[in-house]
């Protein structure tokens, strides 16, 4: 076999295998499935996560999660029209405090993991649609909690943009709570609200 044919068939090899890759892709109950898995594995392999440990169990979230998030889609649609006319400085610091509000107020709970599982629940709409929900539960000692996902189509995977905890969708919770900030001091006001509230969160003893 002559080099140039070689070459030529393991061109041909890699791109069939990137075709694989793609058609592969996993569908959005599966991806949520192996996301939960894998976060969950994690906090009970930590120990200073079930300490409490928020430098931890931020670095568990910037690695596996926000990954798979829209943040910025997630964002926008907490704060509401007022994000169109924000300033890129604006931008990266609501970006930021909303972000460490959020590992802040759920990093206790994520503590708690010990035993419990997630259970992903069948889809209700076709897997080949492009946004969805997908429903799951996670199942320990006590009643299971309600945890379900908005997810977009993202190339060749999925993002999540919405998060609903217990039947509380958290952008539409968080829209109703900066919606006062916004109207008697704008995007600033808010930003200095989020920022003063981390500080007290962080500052609050671990249970």
């Amino acid at each position: 076999m002559s080099r140039r044919t070689w070459m030529a068939a393991v061109a041909l090899s890699m791109a069939s295998l990137v075709g694989v890759a793609r058609a592969e892709a996993p569908a959005a109950d599966a991806f949520v499935r192996q996301l939960s898995t894998e976060v969950m594995d994690a906090v009970k392999a930590d120990k200073a996560i079930q300490a409490g440990d928020v430098g931890r169990i931020r670095a568990l979230v910037d690695t596996k999660v926000m990954p798979y998030v829209n943040f910025d889609r997630m964002t926008s649609m907490s704060v509401g029209p007022q994000w169109r006319s924000a300033s890129p400085e604006q931008r990266k610091r609501m970006l930021e405090e909303f972000k460490t509000l959020l590992v802040n107020t759920y990093s206790g709970a994520l503590s708690q993991v010990k035993d419990q599982s997630v259970v992903v629940k069948p889809l209700r709409t076709a897997a080949t649609d492009g946004d969805l929900v997908v429903r799951s539960e996670v199942r320990g000692k006590g009643e299971p909690i309600q945890l379900d996902y908005r997810l977009e189509k993202a190339g060749d995977g999925w993002k999540i943009y919405d998060v609903n905890v217990g039947g509380f969708w958290v952008v539409e919770a968080y829209k109703g709570q900066f919606a006062k900030d916004l109207s008697t001091g704008g995007l600033d006001a808010l930003i200095a609200r989020l920022a003063e509230k981390n500080k007290s969160l962080s500052a609050a003893p671990k249970s």
